[in-house]
């Protein structure tokens, strides 16, 4: 045939891969079918940020998604795979001034609406890099549905939210302390703080009773405190209630250092009388337990910090340091002045802003929060009942409950410019508050609040958003939503799986999604998490670029188990190279040995040969199990099933068989291995193609096919009438023959082209039959000079000795044949069979497993146990046999 000019007998992914993705979105492959008889499936991807590229665990996460809705598409399902992208704001905000700064630019220099327009321009940049990316991993996605958290639709979602839950007095705004970040300048939710250990000290100070008094023979209280910067914000020291040792300090009065200024000594449960010195300074302005304690005694809030962080007026002489300057400069007048006892060196956890790496301030703000308590509670209430969401793995649910369970108030608003602006605004004159999806109508009376949302408020809406919430009549909202599946990194449970949980329960009444596959992370060949300070980032393009999109999916869809790490390497890439090449190399021989008559389809049962039924039932096998592994997100197992099939049943058995028909004379012959060989090609490929979409298509084209692309073509499925256990047991006990013959050849250095004689005894009349009604094999794979078949062969004197199921294989090789050194080898082979044997016993005399696994499971435990005892039984009585002789 012609066709085989048009496979190189490499392959290589430069020659697969370019063109083909266009082709498929110019072919509208990726909509959904609209198929209104077919069940619906969708999936929403994880919009990636606009910050900047792709990494690996974006590869990962979107690869699982691809597989599940091209599967799901090739079975007749209306798939939907709905892209889009997050505005992601302080993320982005801060690499555009990051850039801006590189040229000496600040936000306040543009002004607020030029700086957004630089904004979008970044968007614009970074879109086109993702959907460049998006392109190359050949992710099946119908972009005529994408979306950003920031266009039209999104927004008015957003809108309807916020007042929403602001009319049922969810969401509010008060004076509380939150952390800030003083680089960005604005608000963050607690779990935007990432805590890490710092060296810092305990800097142990005086301070002075006002009236003289003395207390254990000292005219002064000592407290210990980290942060002496906000001293200048102390407005009482707390003991507690129940602590005797102070019972007659409550209510007097010490100096503060450095100011002066009297503060009172109060009594509050929060202190622990076990800590330090039992005794503690109150900061409310700058810290969140001295906020609450203050709001109990009724004290003053003295924020002693400008938002930037720097120091101001009621700092005092301090005004205007730097937060960090200011802490030395008090430090050493503390020291100066007589007031500092001690400065103990200590290493302690201090909270920096996961955006910008500054320490994070504990900040009094007046902010906008979600109550978060009622809707935590609805959502924990969805779970027990039939709109559960189940976690995959189910031990994730947990970290979801716990979470939810001990949910704090979140504060939404941030101090940024680039978002969802609050649609909250105040009156010019009377101070009053409108809350609206619309300004008011005499919007020149009022002034919007200028902060925006935090990003993770729109993209908790993202599942029902994006398929046109808030119109509950929108088409693709009835249709799709609920979601089937979100697939995502176990690192943002809190962030976002758990907030779209949440709002999806409290705006539409259902769960987002029905299952969320969590996978780990993605680490480095030492197991290190990729970042850029240890340089270890891997860029999945240039992974591309050297392997192939197809060899990058294979990799990274066998990587491990739901919710497990997985370790990059360039070894398992070249594994992945080589598997593919397999395929090619393969199906570049089958398609040169087809005729023009030849098509995917199978010839009558009837004229079915032993390895044609035996491939057809292995077939049938992974079939089954591949598609069972999918549907359970059990994607390595079904990676190693197709593995297993395609290099051992399909490239090293049936295809070497089907060469005796194929440079045979019986043309029938021919025709229908030929048939047989196309269709069992076609079905491995559409099994492939949802992890390796380009070389499954590629090699598709090539040979015989109905259809325009594997895109869209049929899934395998089960075809009861190709299950034959007896072929797959006769098919083993022949490919068990040609192995043993092969490895005692081996092991003398007798080569496959040097004929010799192979004498078969036989112990069961089905093994007889199949040998003898497949000598061709034997003679094609074992090369005898005289082949015996027989019950009654009597072992030469001098010969190897394999025992397989049913039979035992002699090899005479008298010239070649050491008497001890093969008795040592068979003493091996009993070896590892007395070891199976007593693995076999072990489990069936394990109760548990007698009562729980399927009967089909245990029988054939039994039968291979049986088979173990006979070849041990015959391997031993060789063994006596040869050392009789020696003797």
């Amino acid at each position: 045939m012609a066709k085989e000019l048009e496979m190189s007998t490499k392959y290589d992914p430069s020659q697969v891969e370019p063109g083909r993705y266009q082709q498929w979105v110019e072919a509208g492959l990726f909509k959904p079918s609209g198929d209104q008889k077919a069940k619906p499936y969708s999936i929403v991807i994880p919009p990636p940020n606009v910050t900047g590229k792709l990494h690996l665990g974006h590869a990962w996460d979107t690869t699982l998604q691809d597989m599940l809705i091209r599967q799901k598409r090739m079975q007749g399902f209306d798939t939907l795979w709905l892209p889009g992208m997050d505005h992601a704001g302080i993320a982005t905000q801060a690499k555009v001034e990051a850039r801006l700064a590189e040229e000496g630019i600040s936000r306040y220099d543009l002004g607020r609406e030029k700086f957004i327009e630089k904004v979008w321009e970044w968007k614009g940049e970074y879109a086109d890099i993702i959907h460049a990316q998006w392109a190359k991993l050949g992710l099946s996605l119908d972009y005529e549905r994408e979306r950003f958290t920031l266009d039209e639709g999104l927004s008015k979602a957003v809108r309807r939210v916020f007042v929403k839950l602001y009319e049922k007095g969810l969401i509010y705004r008060g004076e509380y302390i939150i952390n800030w970040d003083p680089k960005a300048r604005t608000a963050l939710s607690d779990i935007e703080v990432i805590h890490q250990d710092d060296e810092g000290a305990f800097y142990h100070v005086k301070y002075p009773f006002v009236d003289g008094t003395t207390f254990n023979g000292k005219d002064y209280i000592e407290i210990a405190t980290t942060r002496p910067e906000t001293m200048m914000g102390d407005v009482a020291v707390a003991v507690n209630p129940k602590d005797e040792r102070y019972q007659e300090l409550i209510g007097k009065e010490v100096l503060l250092p450095l100011q002066g200024r009297h503060i009172p000594i109060i009594a509050d449960q929060y202190v622990d009388p076990e800590f330090g010195t039992g005794m503690v300074k109150i900061t409310p302005a700058h810290d969140p337990n001295d906020f609450e304690v203050g709001n109990r005694h009724d004290l003053e809030r003295i924020n002693t910090m400008n938002d930037d962080g720097t120091m101001n007026e009621r700092a005092g002489k301090y005004n205007g340091m730097d937060r960090f300057e200011a802490r030395k400069a008090i430090v050493k007048d503390l020291e100066e002045q007589g007031y500092m006892l001690n400065i103990e060196k200590i290493t302690h956890s201090v909270g920096h802003s996961e955006r910008t790496g500054v320490p994070v301030e504990a900040r009094l703000s007046t902010q906008w929060f979600v109550k978060m308590k009622p809707l935590a509670e609805q959502a924990l209430a969805n779970q027990k009942g039939d709109d559960r969401v189940d976690f995959v793995p189910e031990r994730f649910e947990k970290t979801f409950t716990q979470w939810m369970e001990n949910v704090h108030d979140w504060v939404i608003s941030r101090q940024l410019w680039w978002g969802h602006q609050i649609p909250a605004w105040y009156n010019k004159k009377t101070g009053e508050t409108y809350v609206g999806e619309e300004a008011p109508a005499d919007i020149e009376n009022w002034e919007q609040d200028p902060d925006v949302l935090d990003t993770w408020f729109s993209s908790a809406l993202w599942p029902f958003s994006t398929m046109g919430w808030p119109d509950t009549e929108a088409p693709d909202f009835k249709r799709y939503f609920p979601t089937n599946t979100l697939v995502t990194g176990y690192d943002i449970i809190f962030f976002w799986v758990s907030r779209m949980i949440f709002q999806s329960v409290e705006f539409t009444g259902r769960r987002p999604f029905k299952d969320v596959l969590i996978h780990g992370l993605i680490r480095d060949e030492q197991g290190r998490k990729m970042s850029k300070s240890l340089g270890n980032g891997i860029d999945p393009m240039d992974v591309i670029d050297k392997y192939g999109a197809d060899a990058l999916r294979w990799f990274l869809s066998n990587g491990s188990a739901p919710g497990q790490d997985v370790r990059f390497s360039y070894t398992k890439m070249d594994a992945a190279w080589n598997f593919i090449n397999k395929i090619w190399n393969a199906s570049r021989f089958v398609i040169m040995n087809l005729d023009e008559q030849t098509t995917a389809t199978l010839p009558a049962h009837s004229e079915w040969q032993l390895a044609d039924k035996w491939i057809l039932s292995r077939l049938n096998d992974v079939v089954k199990e591949v598609t069972r592994l999918f549907d359970n997100f059990e994607f390595g197992e079904a990676g190693r099933a197709l593995y297993n099939f395609i290099w051992n049943d399909f490239c090293d058995w049936y295809i070497e068989m089907a060469k005796e028909n194929l440079t045979g004379d019986d043309a029938k012959a021919k025709a229908n291995t030929q048939n047989i060989l196309c269709y069992v090609l076609d079905q491995t490929l559409r099994l492939l193609h949802p992890i390796m979409p380009f070389v499954t298509e590629q090699i598709w084209l090539t040979m015989p096919h109905e259809g325009r692309s594997l895109v869209t073509a049929a899934y395998p499925v089960e075809h009861p009438e190709f299950d034959d256990q007896a072929a797959e047991e006769q098919m083993e006990n022949l490919i068990e023959l040609i192995k043993a013959v092969r490895n005692n050849r081996a092991e003398v250095n007798a080569p496959m082209s040097s004929a010799i004689d192979i004498l078969i005894k036989t112990t069961s009349e089905t093994t007889k039959a199949v040998f003898e009604n497949n000598k061709e094999y034997i003679e094609r794979f074992c090369h005898p000079k005289e082949l015996v078949i027989a019950a009654d062969v009597k072992a030469p004197a001098l010969a190897m000795t394999s025992v397989i199921t049913g039979a035992e294989v002699y090899l005479p090789l008298a010239d070649l044949i050491d008497l001890n050194e093969e008795i040592a080898r068979l003493q091996k082979e009993a070896q590892k069979l007395e070891s199976e044997v007593m693995r076999g016993e072990k489990k069936l005399g394990n109760e548990r497993f007698v009562q729980n696994a399927p009967a089909e499971v245990v029988a054939k435990e039994k039968e291979k146990l049986a088979g173990y005892r006979d070849k041990l039984e015959a391997t031993n009585e060789r063994i006596e046999v040869l050392k009789a002789q020696v003797d």
